[in-house]
């Protein structure tokens, strides 16, 4: 029987279109906008963690010096150069003295001057003593011979004048004496003043270390304090880190630390925290902490040279333990797609604290045993379909 030609357009419509719309359908289902949503997930467990702090910083020397001059001079010649050893008391740089030199000559010929006007002051207060002496005799003398009316008024009151005029001369001799001695001490201790100048113009070093900088060269003027020469001390290195204030809780001293130079890949050399800053960064909203090598790395890592610290704290009681990838904000709110009866829906719940291998302890929300998604192809939602998988393959798809 032949059908109709209608009839058989119709059928090999159906024919083409039906594996058409079966294909389309499996491909929305498993592939499209409406196939699961791959993800991996992992169960809450009970386990301790050691909770750690991640900083980075840099290489720093814990004692630097800054050498110049205390009064502004001009740079007479510089004896070290960057990278040197130097040795305590060892002569770095000298500055000009311009006049001083002179100066403390002309203070050296005041000085004996002050020394000889001592000398003759010294001759005539025992000049005076001695004249002193004589009119006093005299005058007790003449007193005996008046009462015996041996000699005549006047001339008792002559002597005494005398021995008045004798007095006054031994005074004021005395008085040039100590003038002549105080301009002696002034005199020594203004050249003792520029003693201490000339000395301090030369720049020595005040312990073993290694030349950091030479921020001039001879002949550049110098103001008071201005570093000439820059100088650390090697034996004692340290790290200035900065870690993220939410993650900071716990960090104080002499706690463990391993420090991870970039001059050194792969190595960690162990120190420990030898201050925890009393001021944080505002800006970077950091606290600060000088960690501290236990043994210095050979060779010694230049200043400035950026390292990462780990700071490993004490270990903390046994919890509910998730991945920290499961935790995903939702609404404003911190939480984790629980997984239930094939199903997935968002719980809110409270983390704790975490360690580097990526686990947060979860305060409440969750119970030991409860499946959670870890890694989603794509984002969740409650009406969401999961399909689950091991592999992160998948999940780029």
């Amino acid at each position: 029987m032949k059908l109709p030609s209608m009839q058989r357009r119709t059928l090999m419509l159906l024919a083409v279109s039906i594996p058409i719309a079966a294909t389309f359908g499996y491909v929305v289902l498993r592939s499209g906008p409406l196939a699961p949503v791959a993800v991996m997930t992992a169960t809450a467990e009970t386990r301790a963690i050691s909770p750690a702090l991640f900083g980075i910083g840099t290489v720093e020397a814990r004692f630097s010096y800054k050498i110049g001059p205390i009064i502004a001079g001009r740079i007479g010649q510089i004896h070290v150069d960057v990278g040197e050893k130097v040795r305590a008391g060892q002569v770095l740089a000298e500055m000009d003295p311009v006049d001083l030199d002179e100066r403390i000559a002309a203070l050296d010929a005041a000085i004996r001057r002050a020394e000889a006007s001592i000398k003759a002051a010294e001759a005539q207060v025992e000049d005076a003593s001695v004249r002193k002496d004589y009119a006093d005799t005299q005058e007790r003398r003449y007193d005996a011979l008046w009462k015996s009316r041996t000699v005549s008024e006047v001339a008792v009151e002559t002597k005494r004048q005398d021995s008045q005029v004798a007095l006054a001369a031994f005074s004021a001799a005395q008085s040039n004496l100590v003038a002549a001695q105080q301009d002696l001490q002034r005199n020594r201790a203004d050249r003792d003043g520029l003693i201490k100048q000339r000395e301090n113009l030369v720049l020595c070093a005040p312990v073993d270390g290694v030349i950091a900088a030479r921020n001039a060269e001879p002949g550049t003027t110098m103001v008071a304090g201005q570093a000439v020469i820059e100088m650390i001390d090697p034996k004692n290195l340290w790290v200035n880190a900065r870690f993220d204030q939410i993650a900071a809780t716990g960090l104080r001293r002499d706690l463990p630390a391993q420090i991870a130079l970039r001059s050194h890949s792969g190595a960690s050399i162990p120190g420990k925290v030898t201050r925890v800053e009393v001021l944080a960064d505002v800006v970077t909203e950091e606290n600060l902490a000088k960690v501290e090598f236990e043994t210095l790395p050979e060779p010694l890592p230049p200043i400035g040279e950026l390292a990462e610290v780990t700071i490993v704290l004490p270990e903390l009681p046994a919890l509910p333990v998730i991945p920290n990838a499961a935790v995903q904000a939702v609404d404003g709110k911190a939480g984790v797609w629980k997984i239930e009866n094939g199903k997935v829906h968002f719980v809110p719940v409270r983390v704790g604290a975490s360690d580097l291998d990526g686990d947060v302890q979860v305060m409440d929300g969750l119970l030991v045993g409860d499946e959670i998604v870890v890694h989603s192809a794509s984002r969740l939602t409650s009406t969401s379909r999961i399909h689950i998988t091991d592999k992160s393959a998948e999940l780029l798809k």
